[in-house]
């Protein structure tokens, strides 16, 4: 069954880090790594700021554009993981085991099928 893990977290709080960008990204190659070694990664990639962001409407058949995002919120979303697991036990596993789990959340929901 496949999984998306968001990952969410203070982008302003990253962006201000003094941590040496190869020392922050390692954690993540490591999971990548991990993920892919153990045959359950479908797809994960990082997303831009927010500030790049659009949101888009369509009330009453007229389009609205605005930009920025969807809502101002604490934590914002940062990337995601595509795995493909046998249950949520192990897509909460895998869970744990992000970087992003130790300073911000990781939202693990099922891939739902139309």
């Amino acid at each position: 069954m496949q999984y998306m893990l968001l990952i969410y977290g203070n982008e302003a709080a990253m962006a201000a880090s003094t941590v040496p960008q190869a020392e922050a990204y390692a954690p993540w190659i490591a999971y990548t790594k991990a993920l892919k070694d153990a045959g359950v990664m479908v797809a994960g990639d990082p997303l831009a700021p927010t500030a790049t962001a659009t949101t888009v409407r369509n009330h009453g058949g007229k389009r609205q554009v605005q930009d920025g995002p969807f809502a101002e919120t604490k934590e914002q979303l940062g990337g995601y993981y595509l795995i493909d697991v046998a249950g949520l036990d192990a897509a909460l596993d895998w869970a744990a085991k992000c970087p992003g789990a130790a300073y911000g959340s990781i939202e693990v929901r099922p891939v739902g099928m139309m």
